[in-house]
């Protein structure tokens, strides 16, 4: 099961409330905060739509982009054993380990998107 919905390229997060009874989200990857909620599943959807939809107009109406800006760059923390084997396996391919692991990312998204 999912926990993010789609419509034009834009995600939402789902949850559910139990003790309110509602489906709630948000708009992910954008800078500003835009929610949507609702009691169904059609009214969910229809509900995350009219917010993608407000949010791309208001951008537009304010002369910006919409959409959150990316640098590129990110920095993750991981297991030290996990380090020394990746930079083996980069030394191995005859690439630096940050070019090893950008390909590795790209072959996996590559390769999610057709499952």
């Amino acid at each position: 099961m999912s926990s993010t919905i789609e419509y034009k390229d834009y995600i939402g997060s789902v949850e559910y409330s139990h003790e309110d009874r509602c489906f709630f989200g948000k708009l992910e990857m954008i800078d500003d905060l835009v929610t949507f909620e609702a009691t169904n599943v059609d009214e969910l959807e229809t509900n995350f739509q009219n917010a993608v939809n407000d949010y791309i107009l208001t951008c537009e109406e304010l002369g910006r982009e919409p959409q959150k800006t990316y640098k590129g760059t990110f920095n993750i923390r991981i297991e030290p054993s996990l380090h020394k084997k990746l930079y083996k396996e980069a030394l191995k391919s005859g690439m630096s380990l940050n070019a090893f692991i950008k390909n590795t990312l790209v072959y996996r998204i590559n390769n999610s998107q057709m499952a």
